[in-house]
């Protein structure tokens, strides 16, 4: 088994879901008492989330360059990094690292592919929504169409994430708010949606909507334990 180096903290509340999804996923396929080989650096997220409302992505990709080289050192195989907003940064880090990332773009637009479907919708923060990293990714490699909200359905989504999704707040009403998103998404002809933030599934799942829901956090940690067990 390959030891997996997780980039997590950026929030803990979805670090921990990585965490238990990668043992519970161990622990299925091998039996036994078996669990992930893993080692795990957290970042404190207060600094990220300030960082990133700033815009100062050169500091960001610093530290999580410095974080990779840490969990590189300590034995990491490969690094998963467990948020969505900071693969923005995944073309910096690869530069100057010498381990593998598991992109979670690439983890969901398989899936997406497997499924056939063509034109998907995205919900996550507002850097992951906007800035193009993700939906140019699974258009470039994939062929698939993303579709965001609308401007205000957008504040919406990234207020939800950073007031109450990061510290653990579970709404009912902000469900209601994310449910009634994804449906005007699929009056627009989306045929499938991305929780595109590892905080997303806290709040909304399958059971909430019609169409095929791509879990990213589930998504990327199953991926992870995969790619730990594959020989090649």
């Amino acid at each position: 088994m390959k030891t997996i180096g997780v980039i997590g903290g950026m929030s803990w509340e979805s670090t921990l879901e990585y965490y238990r999804i990668m043992n519970e996923t161990v622990k299925r396929k091998m039996g036994g008492s078996h669990s992930a080989k893993m080692l795990v650096y957290s970042f404190d997220f207060d600094e990220v989330e300030r960082l990133q409302h700033e815009g100062n992505w050169d500091e960001l990709s610093e530290m999580m360059i410095n974080a990779a080289h840490r969990l590189e050192k300590a034995g990491a195989d490969f690094l998963v990094i467990a948020t969505n907003t900071m693969h923005k940064l995944v073309d910096n880090m690869i530069q100057r690292i010498t381990i593998p990332i598991l992109h979670i773009v690439d983890v969901v637009g398989e899936e997406i592919v497997e499924l056939g479907l063509k034109k998907v919708g995205l919900l996550g923060t507002k850097f992951t929504m906007e800035d193009g990293f993700y939906s140019n990714r699974l258009r470039e490699n994939f062929g698939v169409e993303v579709f965001v909200p609308t401007n205000v359905e957008r504040d919406v989504v990234h207020s939800v994430i950073y007031d109450e999704l990061v510290k653990g707040i579970i709404k009912e009403s902000s469900k209601k708010k994310f449910v009634e998103i994804v449906k005007n998404l699929e009056l627009r002809g989306i045929q499938g949606i991305i929780l595109g933030c590892t905080e997303i599934p806290l709040l909304i799942n399958q059971r909430d909507v019609d169409i095929p829901v791509f879990d990213t956090t589930k998504l990327h940690a199953i991926a992870a334990v995969e790619f730990a067990l594959n020989d090649d």
